[in-house]
């Protein structure tokens, strides 16, 4: 039985997900410093009560990078809100749809960074 090996694309890029890297990192604060050459975004989770706080994640950018990441949020926050809408429009009762609204998640990212 001959074995055929599926070659990548010259423009696909694979991208592996480790379960730990899966699970995620909460974080209620993001602190935004940059420099020249670069955007540094560090993530924060405060607790109520606790005068000190961690940082549990730092992301580096490029400035580029970051111009893109900026875009990439804006259009998902606009598809978000553009979903939200539409969820009230179809809202049979009429009643305000509440600010905690369980949005559909969707699994497969359309945004760019």
């Amino acid at each position: 039985m001959s074995e055929k090996k599926q070659e990548a694309l010259p423009n696909e890029l694979s991208i592996e997900l480790s379960e730990e890297v899966a699970e995620g990192v909460y974080s209620n604060l993001a602190i935004i410093t940059h420099s020249n050459t670069e955007f540094v975004l560090d993530f924060v989770r405060v607790m109520p009560g606790i005068p000190k706080a961690k940082v549990k994640s730092r992301i580096i950018l490029t400035p580029e990078h970051a111009a893109r990441l900026l875009a990439a949020l804006q259009d998902n926050l606009n598809r978000f809100e553009a979903q939200l809408k539409a969820a009230a429009a179809n809202n049979p009762n009429g009643e305000q749809v509440p600010k905690d609204f369980p949005y559909p998640l969707d699994l497969h990212p359309k945004g760019e960074a």
